[in-house]
């Protein structure tokens, strides 16, 4: 079992070494991946850079040749996912370690999230006090500030390399043991703060039940989480109770989820109960950072660092259309349940984002586009017990016609 190590070793050997000796002194076997390209290497990988692009379907020689630095960037990327990959399946990879700037943490991360959740990863970056949200994705991966640029041995980046090896070397040797408390079948569900009551009572029931349930925070990469999880075929049923990341998406705000949000319960047949949390919200970050474009708008500082945007009704009829169509698209059982009263804590009598008439265009592009899906409307708000105990008890009664119709068909075979 090894700790691989990616690092362009004609810009950042040095450092690299580094990291290796370090990781090495606290008994960790390494495998140094070389991702450079153009210039020598200050020293010799345990991994080639022609080998690592041989594994891109291409060669060291025709990058060298191509002398595009985006392109060969990219080729090693997929280089390493292949190299990572090989290695977990043959049972030679403890975790993934690399260190860089842009280029470095694009193939290293690159790496990292085409690997498991639970392997250990860890990404010392130039870039790790920012928007990480491209590196990260819906992966485990620690990102740690390299403070100064990664561009030589100082009193800095001495103390910063030692971290990570420190770091990567806890997660690799004092990992704890697998423990299998349960075999509780898996729910997902969405939630936001605006939401949070709603889905914690759900969460009661559904474990009552006997469910194990996973809440994710629809935050872009939580919805993109749970999306992979369903994806993976490890989810018994859905509770999508907040599709705020649509309305970000639709409308431009930062906790977009993507196009393909919404999609995964459908295409793959499992039980869902789908509802409008949050739609009534768009996200940015700090009031002075909106784009000037939204100006005129209601807006809500919810803080220092989160500023909402209420959605109007025209882009309420939009979200609808958009909510039901994905949801009749579904390939299994699937129910969409409306809170009359309020979509979000802000979204009722006397709140902030109050709007009856963006409401009712949300409520009637669903009305108009669900199909034959089954739609309920419940005269509660979102965060009622009774709306959230509905919701729960439908995704049960969901859950358990597919059991008993796979039981049958068991049966009958």
């Amino acid at each position: 079992m090894a700790v691989y190590l990616f690092a362009t070793l004609d810009t950042k050997g040095p450092e690299a070494e580094y990291l290796r000796d370090a990781l090495r002194a606290m008994g960790v076997q390494v495998v140094v991946v070389d991702t450079g390209c153009i210039g020598s290497p200050s020293f010799s990988g345990d991994v080639s850079r022609n080998e690592l692009f041989v594994r891109a379907g291409t060669s060291l020689a025709a990058m060298v040749e191509k002398n595009d630095r985006g392109s060969a960037v990219t080729k090693a990327a997929e280089g390493a996912v292949v190299i990572v990959r090989e290695a977990l399946s043959r049972g030679n990879l403890d975790g993934v370690i690399a260190l860089g700037g842009s280029a470095g943490s694009t193939i290293g991360t690159a790496a990292m999230r085409a690997l498991p959740i639970g392997v250990p990863k860890v990404m010392v970056s130039t870039l790790a006090s920012g928007q990480t949200r491209q590196f990260v994705g819906d992966k485990d991966i620690f990102m740690l500030n390299s403070i100064v640029d990664i561009a030589g041995i100082n009193r800095v980046s001495r103390k910063i390399l030692s971290q990570a090896a420190a770091a990567m070397a806890g997660l690799v040797k004092l990992r704890p043991a697998e423990t299998q408390t349960s075999d509780r079948p898996i729910v997902v569900a969405s939630m936001f703060g605006v939401t949070t009551p709603c889905v914690l009572r759900a969460r009661e029931v559904l474990e009552k039940e006997g469910y194990e349930v996973l809440v994710f925070h629809a935050t872009g990469n939580g919805g993109r989480a749970m999306e992979s999880l369903v994806r993976d075929g490890l989810v018994a049923g859905v509770l999508d109770i907040t599709t705020t990341e649509l309305a970000d998406e639709l409308v431009g705000g930062e906790l977009s989820a993507g196009p393909e949000r919404l999609t995964a319960a459908a295409a793959c047949g499992v039980p869902q109960v789908v509802s409008v949390g949050a739609v009534d919200m768009v996200n940015f970050g700090p009031r002075e950072n909106v784009p000037a474009k939204f100006e005129g708008r209601k807006f809500h500082v919810h803080n220092a660092v989160v500023t909402l945007m209420r959605t109007t009704p025209e882009e309420n009829a939009k979200l609808g259309t958009e909510i039901a169509q994905k949801v009749s698209a579904s390939k299994g059982p699937a129910t969409i349940l409306l809170p009359l009263l309020g979509v979000s804590a802000i979204d009722r009598e006397g709140g902030a984002f109050c709007d009856t008439a963006a409401r009712e265009a949300l409520f009637q592009g669903i009305r108009e586009h669900h199909g034959s899906t089954k739609l309920t409307e419940m005269n509660h708000h979102i965060n009622d017990p009774e709306f959230a105990e509905a919701a729960a008890h439908e995704l049960l009664e969901l859950m358990r016609s597919v059991a008993v119709k796979k039981a049958t068909a068991s049966t009958v075979a």
